[in-house]
């Protein structure tokens, strides 16, 4: 499990994040701050491995935490920025103070998701073979980093894709169309067309059931 601080001085947005948290397979809650000051003493107190970092904290710049947070840590502990700032200057400070991904609010789910698996799976890559080329490098900074995203097909919007991502993330088995279109509001073939596409993208897995008579059926699952 990756071992998650939640640092946010609003109390619900706070309870929010933590509850997001707890949905991404592989990470749990460590803790919740609502001040600099609480957040040191649970790092203190605690074994943590990322930080959710508010940069608005009552107590003390977000900012200036992430430079106590890297003089003090025993061990590595990696930062997500998650902000409303959207200034150059904080992105730019926040990059040089070495946050791992910025997160800028508001944000729905899937996206929160998207950064988390990404870092999950840059975590994986970290542990393998101690020493790499520089394709293996650049390969997995992409994977933190993510690609440029490219425009939807015609017919296609992005809230209802976020939608079936979640739907078919959350799931505890493979889905199909008919099961996604059930969760997501959407007809059978809508539901369809957004799967046919993060299938074709390689966001999601896509295997076939065989029954006695008649066409396979298509299921869809989030990668392990």
């Amino acid at each position: 499990m990756i071992r998650t601080l939640v640092v946010e001085d609003d109390a619900l947005v706070a309870e929010v994040h933590a509850s997001y948290v707890e949905r991404v397979p592989g990470f749990a809650v460590a803790g919740v701050a609502h001040r600099a000051a609480e957040a040191l003493e649970l790092l203190e107190r605690r074994p943590v491995d990322l930080v959710l970092l508010d940069f608005h904290l009552p107590d003390a710049e977000g900012l200036e935490l992430l430079r106590t947070i890297r003089a003090r840590a025993a061990h590595p502990i990696d930062v997500i920025a998650v902000t409303a700032a959207r200034d150059p200057d904080s992105i730019r400070r926040a990059v040089a103070g070495g946050v791992v991904q910025y997160l800028v609010k508001p944000f729905a789910f899937a996206t929160f998701a998207d950064k988390l698996d990404r870092y999950a799976r840059y975590r994986l890559q970290l542990a393998g073979t101690p020493e790499r080329d520089q394709a293996a490098v650049d390969a997995m900074l992409g994977t933190l980093r993510g690609a440029q995203p490219r425009a939807l097909p015609k017919g296609l919007n992005a809230t209802t894709l976020d939608h079936v991502k979640t739907a078919v993330r959350e799931a505890a088995e493979p889905l199909t169309a008919s099961e996604v279109a059930g969760r997501c509001g959407l007809s059978r073939v809508t539901a369809r067309r957004y799967l046919e596409h993060l299938a074709v993208e390689g966001v999601v897995s896509l295997s076939m059931r065989y029954g006695g008579t008649g066409r396979p059926e298509h299921l869809y699952a989030w990668p392990a």
